[in-house]
């Protein structure tokens, strides 16, 4: 979304724009050097030592122990969270006003915003001074040059499937090792009772759930494997039908309304991302073709929170996504 000015008033506007970040950027420069000590370019790094990540940039070094941290994506900022860290600045996505609701309120209060995921503003990162950015390259690969120049960067290669990694380059990041691995047996112990809950691994191996999305602007989703919600179906064990393998790229297999039948299971967990019109949710669910699903006649099609169970990819959301789970799956 574009503002129409004139060629005068643009030329104003980048011009003070670039002054601002140049200005931001000599701010956070102010009293660092090359030194291991001092690599950390926030204010708020401890004791100012720092230590090396392997990220998907390469080595990076960053503060031991940073408390200055701003994230660029919600696995990012689930990560932080989940770790007992509250950023100082985090991103939102295009399609909500805020941070997700799944998470506690008095744990994001007080995060400046700073901007759209894919278009985060520099001016605003860079005033808040901060000793370490989380992100992920197939997000900010482009603007990570502009990114490492207000603090070290930290990047994962990409989001969603590969969460759990990229939760322990978080960790690692945020020096919370000890933490993430607390945060991880405890998740695993989870998961298992969920199994046990739903009659154990036999009956959960047999029953095959979807999970499909309606996403503004797009096709609807068929949630393949390689995805962040089908890696919480595999660890409590659930059947997948056929058609989760034929997802492109492991990713999704896209459907129009006229071939949602394709999404049938045992069990279908739905979502919407937008506008549920625009998205295509309100004429397919009330289509003929939809009512007349297996999973719908028997009433096991649970509609779902598209931040929790899409947007959320780290260990906060799939807790409360277990515990829905759950829920559901014993309602059969």
């Amino acid at each position: 979304m574009t503002t129409k000015t004139s060629s005068t008033n643009r030329r104003r506007a980048l011009a003070a724009g670039a002054l601002a970040l140049s200005g931001a950027l000599a701010l956070s420069a102010c009293g660092s050097s090359d030194s291991d000590k001092d690599s950390g370019s926030g204010s708020g790094s401890g004791s100012g030592k720092t230590h090396v990540v392997k990220t998907a940039m390469g080595d990076v070094k960053v503060p031991v122990s940073p408390k200055r941290v701003v994230v660029l994506d919600t696995a990012e900022l689930d990560s932080a969270i989940t770790l007992g860290v509250k950023p100082v600045g985090s991103t939102h996505v295009e399609a909500s006003s805020g941070f997700p609701s799944y998470l506690p309120k008095d744990e994001v209060s007080g995060i400046k915003d700073v901007g759209e995921m894919l278009n985060p503003n520099m001016e605003a990162i860079a005033a808040l001074n901060p000793d370490v950015i989380l992100t992920s390259k197939i997000r900010h690969a482009a603007k990570y040059d502009q990114l490492k120049q207000i603090a070290p960067t930290v990047m994962t290669e990409n989001t969603g499937y590969p969460w759990k990694q990229n939760f322990q380059t978080h960790a690692d990041a945020l020096g919370k090792k000890p933490e993430a691995k607390k945060v991880v047996s405890a998740y695993d112990a989870h998961a298992k009772k969920v199994t046990t809950a739903v009659g154990g691994p036999a009956k959960a191996k047999a029953t095959e759930v979807n999970v499909v999305r309606f996403v503004e602007g797009a096709d609807i989703r068929i949630y393949g494997e390689q995805t962040y919600i089908a890696t919480l179906l595999k660890d409590v064990g659930l059947g997948r039908p056929a058609i989760a393998a034929k997802a492109k790229d492991g990713f999704s297999y896209d459907v129009s309304p006229e071939k949602i039948d394709l999404a049938d299971a045992d069990v279908i967990f739905r979502s919407t991302y937008g506008d549920p019109k625009k998205s295509k949710q309100t004429q397919t669910v009330g289509s003929s073709l939809w009512k007349n699903m297996g999973a719908v006649k028997k009433g096991n099609v649970h509609t779902v929170d598209d931040e929790l169970w899409i947007q959320g990819i780290g260990y906060t959301a799939a807790n409360k996504i277990l515990d829905e789970m759950q829920k559901s799956l014993t309602k059969q």
